[in-house]
């Protein structure tokens, strides 16, 4: 087998281990909104050599944990907000390091927070339709938030170090700030 061969074959096996990752993570007890899947979406610029893969393997491990767990009217939104926030800092991805990655982590954090509630105050019936309606539902999601946040930032900053612990492997292109 030639190196380059090897090399494919190690990042396929990484690519399907993060799948099973991501899929367990949503699978397996866990405090509501706490699983690594923000924080995916937000490195997937360093994780993956194009958008079309990250969005593959991002996508593709919701709607398998999805089709497990039960399919809802909601998934549509929950992915299309995923799929924005890969598109966002995909572009950003040579400016994530150690030092900005928490602020990264906050703003991914929010743009799910602020969606995924609009998208539960539009469609639910469960909130008035007007200004009070949509303050009651952020207001309610606000406890929410606190695991999203706090699992963005953990799982953000542990598949850092992890991508820097196994940078060779993938051939990852890492900006010069985000060396250790």
């Amino acid at each position: 087998m030639s190196y380059f061969e090897k090399r494919k074959k190690k990042k396929t096996l990484y690519f399907a281990m993060l799948i099973v990752i991501l899929v367990f993570s949503r699978l397996i007890p866990h405090p509501p909104n706490f699983t690594p899947i923000i924080s995916v979406a937000i490195m997937c610029g360093i994780i993956f050599e194009t958008l079309l893969i990250s969005l593959i393997v991002l996508i593709g491990s919701m709607l398998i944990s999805d089709l497990i767990i039960g399919l809802h009217s909601g998934m549509i939104h929950i992915y299309i907000c995923l799929i924005f926030i890969s598109c966002l800092f995909f572009k950003f991805s040579t400016k994530i390091n150690y030092k900005n990655l928490i602020f990264f982590s906050f703003l991914g954090s929010i743009i799910f927070f602020l969606y995924s509630n609009f998208i539960v105050w539009l469609n639910s019936g469960l909130y008035s339709q007007d200004l009070k309606g949509i303050l009651k539902c952020y207001t309610l999601a606000i406890p929410f938030f606190s695991n999203t946040l706090v699992s963005t930032i953990f799982y953000s900053y542990l598949t850092f170090i992890a991508i820097n612990y196994i940078k060779k492997d993938f051939n990852l292109v890492i900006s010069k700030q985000s060396k250790l």
